[in-house]
């Protein structure tokens, strides 16, 4: 810092941006690390639609998703499941939702899972009482 020549005070009049630009890298780390704790359930990469219809229910933590990332793993939200448990787990999640809310399970299958591996899922699904089942897809990017 200089000092004036009057030999009155040495006030500085520049704006100090280091502290906002900490603040802001700070923020940004804490982006970064939270973004991807806020997606729900496991990554799937999931099968293409030129139009599918978004659910705005799906992304609700009250929402029953069933992700299928590989033939025989089954997951309810963020949990394994065993193929056996898969009934038990899906009727006591519904039990607990509030009569008012929707009544539907989303099953997120990896494209490259087998058909007949969605359609046990589906029969599972039926099997617990449950009529509405909600096939996840990703819209197609246009090229």
């Amino acid at each position: 810092m200089g000092m004036s020549a009057g030999g009155g005070s040495s006030y500085n009049s520049d704006i100090n941006v280091t502290p906002m630009v900490d603040v802001m890298l700070v923020l940004l780390i804490i982006f970064i690390v939270v973004t991807p704790l806020l997606s729900q359930g496991v990554n799937v990469n999931l099968p293409e639609n030129d139009n599918p219809d978004e659910d705005p229910n799906i992304t609700k933590d009250t929402s029953v998703v069933v992700s299928i990332p590989q033939a025989g793993q089954y997951y309810v939200g963020r949990e394994p499941v065993a193929r056996t448990e898969l009934v038990e787990r899906i009727k006591r999640l519904m039990r607990e939702k509030a009569k008012k809310e929707e009544q539907v399970v989303y099953i997120r299958a990896e494209k490259t899972v087998p058909y007949g591996e969605v359609v046990m899922t589906v029969d599972a699904i039926r099997n617990a009482g449950i009529d509405r089942i909600g096939l996840v897809t990703e819209k197609r990017k246009k090229k």
